[in-house]
């Protein structure tokens, strides 16, 4: 066997820039330019929205610092000496769902193909790799033959058709929407309640295997996440994702399910939510916006979001680290430093944390009432 040297990590499906990234290529600058506009301004009702282009002007006087930030009022501008390198500009797309390119001056994982006499494609077979449609400019009539084996069976448009194109783009950026994957997190340990929460029963089985039964009835692949310590003494027909970032509690929960499926958005319930009704689980799923970091719901009891019951999109797995690199292990604070939905449980009640023996003992006889 060959020798490995670092571990094979599974690798989130991004290409240059994000996600959903698409070169337009085959005309002027201007016009893609033009039709980019158009785009991006159909799009971003639903979605977070780039644009990649190179500037045709002449250069500004040089800046003396490595970074230059400036607010413009309307919006804010970072300026960098430095030339970022393909691993260093992902982040700076990591909120985008949607990322449309000037394919006459970088490359994207996608392509809409323009067909225009005045800046033919036949030198830039090699850009394309998977098309998405094809846009005929005005006077252009067919697809040429050197693109026919590239082009078959993809939809045709004119310049001048409106909603076509977007149409189309919009679909395709909504059927690329993260699948959700459930997290029942189980893997505490329960210092304060003197037993482990995902063991206690309310509803006739262990709450972790409730938890994993709710889930999983909605279609949801789902794990339940636990300690090393923790994997014998967990039913066998539970399939478990133990933690590989320990000592970290839900954060360490939350990157080992993104480190398992990066592409995937995660949700994460917690065992000590034995009033979680199926009617708040659906609300939630129901009223997720993939174009944020996360959906969670605002506590009613202290009115931060809970982050212990909460849908996490792959864009968060970034931003987890980022607040671990710098020194917070709190999902929490990510979810109220980031751009998330928040949304009014149906059911203040379903989110009440039980901790204590005591709480358990009431709780058991409140919902046998």
């Amino acid at each position: 066997m060959d020798h490995q040297k670092h571990t094979k990590l599974k690798r989130p499906a991004i290409g240059d820039y994000g996600r959903n990234e698409v070169a337009l290529l085959g005309t002027p600058c201007g016009k893609i330019k033009q039709l980019a506009g158009k785009l991006v301004e159909a799009l971003r009702e639903h979605w977070s929205v780039a644009f990649v282009d190179a500037d045709h002007k002449a250069a500004e006087t040089q800046q003396a610092s490595l970074l230059h930030f400036t607010d413009k009022i309307s919006y804010r501008r970072f300026d960098y000496l430095s030339q970022p390198n393909n691993y260093q500009v992902k982040k700076y797309f990591n909120e985008c769902d949607a990322i449309i390119v000037n394919g006459n001056h970088f490359k994207a994982a996608h392509q809409i193909l323009i067909i225009d006499p005045k800046k033919p494609l036949d030198r830039k077979l090699e850009r394309i790799t998977h098309p998405l449609m094809v846009i005929l400019t005005e006077g252009v009539e067919q697809i040429p033959d050197y693109l026919q084996h590239l082009t078959e069976g993809l939809p045709v448009f004119q310049w001048n058709e409106q909603q076509g194109p977007v149409q189309f783009l919009s679909t395709w950026v909504e059927s690329r929407r993260p699948t959700i994957k459930g997290l029942v997190l189980a893997g505490g340990r329960s210092q304060r309640m003197q037993q482990d929460k995902g063991s206690l029963n309310y509803h006739g089985r262990s709450q972790r295997a409730h938890l994993f039964d709710q889930m999983t009835e909605r279609g949801i692949p789902t794990w339940v996440s636990c300690r090393a310590d923790q994997v014998k003494t967990i039913e066998d027909d539970l399939p478990l994702l133990q933690d590989s970032f320990v000592d970290l509690g839900p954060m360490g929960a939350l990157l080992t399910a993104f480190r398992h499926d990066p592409d995937a958005a995660w949700l994460a319930v917690a065992c000590d939510l034995p009033y979680l009704t199926a009617e708040t689980l659906d609300y939630l799923i129901a009223n997720r916006d993939a174009s944020k970091q996360a959906t969670a719901f605002q506590s009613p009891f202290d009115e931060f979001p809970e982050p212990l019951i909460t849908i996490w999109e792959p864009k968060s797995y970034l931003t987890l680290f980022e607040f671990l690199s710098q020194g917070y292990s709190c999902p929490r604070k990510a979810l109220i430093n980031s751009n998330i939905a928040l949304l009014n449980a149906p059911r203040p009640k379903d989110l009440s944390n039980i901790n204590h023996p005591h709480e358990y003992q009431e709780a058991i006889k409140d919902l046998q009432q």
